[in-house]
């Protein structure tokens, strides 16, 4: 989750056990001229106490005979300084979402929050990858499993990854991993020593092993994978966002810090580690005046169903960040280059 502002000190939280499937009473986005992107749904976020609609970050599997989104939610009342979490939204559709569960923080690693979760299935297990919160260069990844996607262990290693190369602050944010051969691949944002410019990095652990901190191997020591080069990407790449076709990989990320605006750009790579843009411009911008994302189309996290369908969740809003909500929509390929579905 990109913070270009300081982070706030976020009140403490404790876990708790999660509620009972209610539905979200999603609040409408606000009209406007079409996007350029055909939506599943209407876009939707869940409501803060004083009834704002505010959720980031999309990441979604699929368990089973249902689709469980994971995301990231403030501390629900707007003068809390912690407490940033994690919602998990189920759905049967892919359009319509009901709130199943939060996770919130718990342990020292997560006193100050948690957000942006990255999610995979492996063997039935759903596992989810996450970020401390409101500890600035300090933030790392932390990891935890669930049999039923709603109720979590904690990995006892937390936090379970940081990198190490001289190029970065030692910070890694906003997860996603994928399945390559033998090994798990995880795609970490972070930022140069002066904490000015965002960047991504790389790192892989075995596909047999438990994915706790001593597990990981840093595969962006010398470099990042991908840095901010194209106008439109300004100081900042983040929110990658793997799919696998056939033997490459597709990354799906965000440009730019949040509203500035933040749009969407791929890039691809047959190693997982060297990556090559897709193209010079955004793949999903941001929308036009007056439309539900004006200020931005931001913080992808893309999705392959069983029959082989990929969509792409992201977030949106036209208020500058006041507000946030998520949406969806399909992505088409053409051999493994991916182009969006189109309004008419």
């Amino acid at each position: 989750m990109s913070d270009l502002a300081p982070i706030p000190d976020e009140e403490n939280a404790t876990m708790t056990h999660p509620p009972a499937a209610t539905p979200i009473a999603p609040t409408t986005a606000p009209a406007g001229p079409t996007p350029s992107a055909e939506l599943l749904g209407t876009p939707w976020a869940v409501d803060r106490a004083d009834g704002t609609p505010f959720s980031k970050d999309p990441s979604v599997i699929r368990l089973g005979d249902r689709y469980l989104m994971y995301f990231t939610l403030p501390p629900e009342e707007p003068s809390a300084q912690r407490g940033w979490h994690v919602g998990i939204a189920e759905s049967h559709d892919l359009r319509t979402w009901t709130l199943a569960g939060r996770l919130r923080p718990s342990g020292d690693a997560e006193a100050r929050g948690l957000a942006a979760p990255g999610a995979v299935v492996l063997d039935g297990v759903v596992h989810l990858f996450y970020q401390s919160y409101g500890n600035g260069p300090l933030d790392a990844i932390c990891h935890a499993w669930s049999q039923d996607g709603v109720t979590f262990i904690r990995d006892a290693t937390n936090p379970v990854f940081r990198p190490t190369g001289s190029w970065n602050c030692g910070r890694a944010i906003d997860a996603d991993v994928v399945v390559d051969g033998d090994r798990l691949l995880l795609a970490y944002a972070t930022r140069d020593p002066q904490m000015r410019v965002q960047m991504l990095g790389v790192a892989a652990a075995p596909l047999d092993s438990d994915f706790g901190a001593a597990a990981w191997r840093d595969l962006s020591l010398d470099a990042p994978a991908l840095a901010p080069e194209l106008p439109w990407e300004l100081e900042c790449i983040e929110a990658p966002a793997f799919v696998r076709r056939g033997e490459q990989l597709v990354m799906f990320y965000a440009g730019g810090y949040n509203n500035e605006p933040q749009q969407i750009g791929y890039a691809v790579s047959e190693d997982g580690v060297r990556w090559t843009r897709g193209t010079t411009e955004p793949f999903l911008p941001n929308g036009e005046p007056g439309s539900w994302n004006s200020s931005e189309s931001g913080h992808p996290g893309a999705f392959t169903d069983d029959d082989g369908r990929t969509y792409l969740f992201f977030q949106g809003n036209d208020t500058r960040g006041r507000t946030n909500f998520l949406a969806a929509t399909e992505i088409h390929w053409d051999g493994d280059r991916p182009r969006l579905s189109q309004s008419t």
